[in-house]
Formats: C-alpha cells, structure tokens, sequence
C-alpha cells in the first residue's frame, strides 16, 4: 500500500493520525529547547561579572555546582514529568516545559545572590527536564521505527540549529545593546527580556501546533528504584552495557561544553586581550559557533553511518572523536588559536556522534518489553555524566587548568572506547526487536 504523501515529512514516515504540522512542530521544539538550554550556561559568565561580581578565578566551581544542582532537578523531575503526560498529554507538558523556562530565565538576571541564582537555575531543570522527557515521548509517539534513525538525524539538526542562533546572535546582544549605549547590567537585562519572550513564544506554540489528542503509550508508569533495577540487569548485555557509558561520556560532553567552553574563552578575552565582557562573549560565540556547526553538520552523517556499518564500531569511532577533540585541548594555550578551532571542530563531530551512535545501539539491544526501563536508565546513566562533569570539571579549572574538564572528559572517552573495542565481538543484535 502506498503511504500517503501528506504522512511523510522529509522522507520521514509518520505514524498514522500524525500530520506534518505536528511534526513540524516537534521540530521547532527540538531547536528551541536546544537554544535555550546552551543560552543559561553560555550567558552565564556576563551574569557572574557584571551582576553578581563573582571573581574569574572562582566562576569554575560556581558554575560547575549551578549546573550539578540544575542536574539534580532534572533527575528528580523527569521521571514526573513522563508519568503526567501519560495522563494527560504531550502537548501540554510541552508547553509548560517552555513557560517554566520563560519564568526561570526572567528571573535569572535579578538574582541578587548566588543561593538566589541557584533557586533560578532549578526551576530552569525543572522546565528541561520535562522537555527532555517529551522528546523522546513525542519521537516515538509521532514517527514510524522504520524511519527513526533519519528522524534522530535531524533532530540533531534542529538541535544544531538551536546552538548556532544563541552563539551567533543571542550571545552577541549584549555587544551590540552596549554599543547603543546601554550599560552593562542594561544590556544583559535587555537580552534576557528578548529570551524571555522567545520562551513565551515557544510555548504558544507548542500548546496550538503539537498533536492535541494524547498518544496511548504502551510504557507502564515505573517508580525511579524499578527503572533503576530494571535497566541495571540490562546491563548484562554487553551492547547495553556499552551504550550506558557511552551515554556518560556524551551527555557529560554537553555539559563540558555548555558549561567550561564559553567562560574559558570569555575569561581570557577579558583577562589576557582586554575585551569587555560582552565583547568577549561575542568572540567566545564565534569559537562555540564552529562546533555547533560541525554539530549541525555532523548529525545526518553518524545517523547514516550508523544504520550502514557495526553499531559497536560506530560507537568506537565516536569516542575516538572525542577524544581527539577534548583530549587536544591539553595543548591549547590560547583559545583563540587555530589549534583551538580546530578542537572546537572534533568536539562538534564527537558530540552529536556519541549521541547518535549510543542511542542507535541501545535502540537496537534493548529488549521490548523492558525498554522504558532501559532508556531510564541509559538517561540516568547520562545525568550523572553530567553530574561529573559539573563538579569534577569546576574543581579541574579552577584549581588545575580551564583545559581541565575537557582533558579529563577526553581520557574518559579514551576508556570507552578500549571498551567498545573489547566487546566489539560480543555484542549480537537482536533477531528481532522492532
């Protein structure tokens, strides 16, 4: 039979009932959940300056416990957040998920203190965390498994795209307010009001273009501990357990980046070439930017190339990427050298390539009637990358180097990927398990 041309949307094929606006949607969702998410962290350094007065030589342990607590919330409140939409529907928690943000980032910049600054950031995980719970929800709500894998490339697309609109133009408002005249803390309050309001925007829009009707969901409501217990004796599978610390190292990699990247490049601007801090912000965009793009780029490349060689290989690969990239950054003196840009290029393709190739690999092993329990655990198994890579991280570039979390998150993916390589053989893919 053949598949009516209104159920595919870039060659993606929909689930019966889902039209091609929901999907769009879904895809609009995924960028601007992206955009905010990098806009709190990458904006973070020009808070901890002009508002909050914070030395440069102690914002890597602030930053790296703000974002270990934002973690903790999105721990505690994903597994929340799944269980309402299934009683309620994706779409509204969608939508909540970006009023919850909008509210966060308009008090962000009033903060008056770093305890206040930390309530400010939980209730932003509060908003990611049921985001992040819905886009994997509404993936497999909205798509055909037979064309998930080209779905997940351009959702890392979206996810690209995102990136690059707050490095190349949120990141630069404040450069461009203060050239107008404005001060510094005008310009940064001016910024987060345009955030705000984009965040009001996005959830408006998911509540009127995202599908109305609640999805069944075959998945039962589990509590943290059985997914725990669950996911954990999955691991006996060596390509699950093999996807789970790849899912550390990747989701770890996020952090490291949305964390540590832009405030090493803003702090050195302002401490080593005497830019302003907005002016340094601006240029630590552009150095964020090329990784964004080679994100951007990227993703289509690991999805295909996941679905045409070795899943375990694919994984290998990825890590080795990784390491490279992160790893190469032991030798960066100057973070605005060619030898970091060309860093920023490997962390971009490690990035995106972790994430793609370790979700395809758990795809594939993970058993169907225990794989809610499984990509729990795999998320949980993410979290606490991220866990690490926030408070190892600030104590690495703080006390050590601001290379320091990258180098340190390099060598972790060197490990994995001996791992991968040892297990390369052992890992048989199910016979069926669609």
């Amino acid at each position: 039979m053949t598949t009516p041309v209104a159920n595919r949307l870039l060659g993606v094929q929909l689930l019966p009932g889902v039209q091609r606006s929901h999907m769009s949607t879904f895809y609009v969702a995924c960028m601007a959940g992206i955009l905010l998410s990098t806009f709190m962290p990458q904006m973070q350094p020009f808070l901890l300056s002009e508002f909050l007065n914070i030395p440069q030589e102690q914002q890597g342990v602030v930053s790296g416990n703000i974002a270990f607590w934002g973690e903790i919330a999105i721990i505690l409140a994903v597994g929340v957040w799944g269980s309402l939409s299934d009683k309620i529907g994706r779409r509204p928690v969608m939508a909540m998920s970006f009023a919850i943000m909008a509210v966060a980032v308009a008090l962000y910049p009033f903060a008056r203190s770093y305890g206040e600054l930390l309530v400010y950031r939980v209730l932003f995980g509060v908003g990611v965390a049921a985001f992040s719970c819905m886009i994997f929800a509404i993936m497999a709500d909205y798509t055909e498994d037979s064309s998930r894998g080209k779905a997940t490339g351009f959702l890392g697309m979206a996810n690209g795209i995102g990136a690059l609109i707050t490095v190349f133009l949120l990141l630069r408002l404040p450069s461009v307010f203060q050239a107008q005249g404005m001060d510094s803390q005008t310009a940064g309050l001016a910024t987060y009001a345009i955030v705000t309001a984009l965040a009001g925007i996005f959830a408006l829009w998911m509540w009127l273009g995202l599908k109305k009707t609640p999805q069944k969901v075959s998945t039962e409501n589990e509590s943290f501990w059985e997914i725990t217990r669950k996911g954990f004796l999955a691991a006996k599978d060596p390509g699950i357990a093999l996807s789970y610390g790849a899912a550390f190292v990747s989701r770890g990699n996020l952090a490291i980046v949305g964390t540590f990247f832009t405030l090493w490049i803003a702090n050195y601007g302002t401490s080593e070439m005497g830019l302003s801090r907005a002016d340094a912000l601006a240029r630590a965009g552009m150095i964020v930017g090329i990784a964004q793009t080679m994100t951007l780029l990227s993703a289509p490349f690991f999805g295909i190339l996941s679905d045409k060689m070795n899943r375990v290989s694919a994984v290998a690969l990825a890590l080795f990427i990784s390491f490279l990239g992160y790893g190469g950054t032991y030798f960066v003196t100057d973070p605005f050298s060619g030898a970091m840009i060309v860093c920023a290029i490997l962390i971009g393709m490690g990035e995106v390539a972790c994430i793609i190739t370790s979700g395809v690999l758990l795809s594939q092993q993970a058993p169907v009637a225990i794989r809610g329990a499984v990509n729990g655990f795999f998320n949980l198994c993410g979290a606490i990358g991220i866990l690490v890579a926030a408070k190892v991280g600030g104590q690495l570039f703080d006390s050590w180097r601001e290379s320091g979390p990258f180098v340190f998150f390099g060598l972790i993916a060197f490990g994995v990927m001996i791992w991968a390589l040892l297990v390369r053989n052992k890992v048989v893919a199910p016979v069926d398990n669609t």
